[in-house]
């Protein structure tokens, strides 16, 4: 019954994932006579332009992990090891960052180290790669601090509390008893870090330069400045084969984690700073933290307030003004914001309801037939928004399905990026289930649905809410298919931040602040309570 389930996401996933990514990719491999024609497609993977390109997406992600995970597995031991006051904040704050949308993490950047930024003639980073990498660090330092974190704080300390009764210094147990142990968590966290690195669009296309192009906004810029449809079908192929590699590891990645030896519950590995030194070590951890996540949206909000050579409200009153003063607004700021989070709801609901039902399929069947289940489920994360969004308006352009002029359309987008979220936070709490609740409730009677109802429903309705809430929060700052689905009387916050920023002026760059310290707030409270639905270090990411 459960497997019968997965008709529910697999019906999802073939009408708004599948048929759009096939759409555009056979759009661009046919003639115009009407044949197909793979000699262009074939040309176009074989250019120095593609090799190029294609050099410089792997060499950026590439860094981006690196760095992400040298700044961030100190953040990964605190959370995993450390129990102390403020840690429900700490947590918080360091996962806010990766659902900012990129649009304000790249607004933070530029208050920064941009043109006008803050630290502009004493530490301004000419180098784009270099403000590229950091902003991608910035972005997924979560990934990192709790996906390694989680595991972390589920080993076994006495292992290492023995080996240091013995005599091995700290730093020998790092190495020999408690790294070897999270091999499979940070290699997890290193693929999926880079993941989104190699898929990344917003920080490449407001940060990087025009003559420094990734897979994404390669295939963003043929379907949108050329004709030359088999450039961008070879492309959108050639990301979602590494897309589709890349989460086969991280699954196998992920069942590895979950079979480690030497497991305890998350509190019992927790402990209060023992010695000076620990204590001057997780007073060092905090600090760094504050200081590389905490700068740039404490140096945004500073901005969104200046006005002139003093501060005030001028820029946040104007979000209310129609137009915002910019031309390329046909609406009012606030009004784009009342747009994203209605469209955010409505994703959150979709998410819920098909994760939630993909999770019980899952959840049941821990064979090769879930596994591959999970990870395709997962591929939405990982491919090109762009291709998805034009896909759109290629593919559901006619009956059954015609959806180009339905405001339904953002929201099913978001709603496709949020299942993988939902599934992921559902499934643990669900295979977490003492089995032998659901023999003593049928044993008594109960029906099988009553079962569910009863006991699995009950016992995951906080991880149930949390997905919905991070579904919300991803929705709140998807702007890759957005950029391309949004119509122009209906934008959302995103896409209005990213014309502001496209414009010249202080007011311009003022407003666009104002409108991300909101989505910021927005992102904060969703996240919190995000948290406070978490069970366990299970769906801590």
């Amino acid at each position: 019954m459960r497997l019968a389930l997965l008709a529910v996401p697999a019906a999802f996933l073939g009408c708004l994932f599948a048929w759009p990514v096939v759409a555009i990719v056979a759009t661009g491999l046919r003639s115009r006579a009407g044949g197909w024609d793979v000699r262009g497609a074939l040309d176009t993977l074989v250019e120095p332009a593609t090799r190029s390109v294609l050099r410089f997406t792997l060499v950026q992600a590439l860094a981006s992990t690196v760095v992400t995970l040298v700044v961030a597995l100190p953040a990964a031991w605190v959370l995993g090891r450390i129990d102390f006051r403020g840690k429900a904040a700490y947590r918080v704050a360091v996962t806010v960052p990766f659902v900012l949308p990129t649009v304000v993490v790249s607004a933070a950047m530029l208050a920064l180290v941009g043109p006008r930024g803050a630290l502009v003639g004493v530490a301004r980073l000419d180098d784009t790669l270099t403000v590229i990498v950091v902003a991608h660090a910035f972005f997924n330092y979560a990934v990192v601090a709790r996906v390694v974190g989680s595991q972390w704080g589920q080993l076994d300390p006495r292992a290492e509390e023995a080996a240091r009764a013995l005599g091995a210094g700290r730093m020998r147990v790092l190495a020999t008893i408690t790294l070897p142990r999270l091999r499979a968590a940070i290699a997890s966290a290193a693929v999926l870090t880079f993941l989104f690195c190699f898929t990344s669009y917003g920080v490449i296309v407001l940060l990087g330069d025009q003559d420094q192009a990734t897979l994404e906004t390669a295939i963003a810029r043929v379907t949108t400045t050329s004709t030359d449809r088999s450039a961008a079908a070879a492309l959108a192929l050639l990301q979602l084969a590494v897309v589709a590699t890349l989460l086969t590891v991280e699954a196998r990645l992920r069942d590895r984690r979950a079979i480690a030896h030497g497991q305890v519950p998350e509190r019992l590995a927790l402990h209060r700073p023992r010695s000076r030194g620990e204590r001057a070590a997780v007073a060092g951890v905090l600090v760094s933290t504050a200081l590389f996540l905490g700068t740039p949206i404490a140096v945004l909000a500073e901005r969104s307030f200046r006005v002139g050579d003093g501060y005030g409200l001028a820029w946040y009153r104007a979000l209310g003004e129609p137009g915002g003063r910019a031309s390329t607004l046909f609406v009012s700021p606030w009004d784009a914001i009342g747009t994203s989070i209605l469209y955010a709801t409505a994703a959150a609901a979709i998410a819920v309801v098909v994760g939630g039902v993909a999770a019980i399929a899952v959840a049941a069947r821990q064979d090769r037939l879930g596994r591959t289940a999970d990870t395709l489920l997962a591929l939405p994360l990982g491919a090109s928004a762009v291709t998805i969004g034009l896909g759109f308006l290629v593919a559901l352009d006619a009956p059954p399905l015609d959806l180009r002029d339905s405001a339904v359309l953002v929201p099913l987008a978001h709603a496709l990026v949020g299942v993988p979220f939902v599934v992921r936070a559902v499934v643990p709490a669900l295979r977490g289930v003492d089995p032998r609740l659901r023999q003593a409730a049928a044993v008594l009677g109960s029906p099988p649905w009553r079962v569910f109802r009863d006991i699995d429903l009950t016992l995951a309705r906080r991880s149930v809410l949390a997905a919905a809430g991070f579904a919300f929060a991803v929705s709140l700052g998807e702007f890759g298919a957005t950029s391309i689905l949004a119509r122009a009387e209906r934008p959302t916050v995103t896409v209005a931040i990213e014309r502001l920023l496209g414009q010249p002026g202080a007011a311009s760059f003022g407003q666009a602040a104002a409108m991300s310290v909101v989505l910021l707030v927005l992102t904060a409270a969703a996240i919190l309570a995000v948290d406070r639905g978490r069970v366990g270090a299970a769906t801590t990411f």
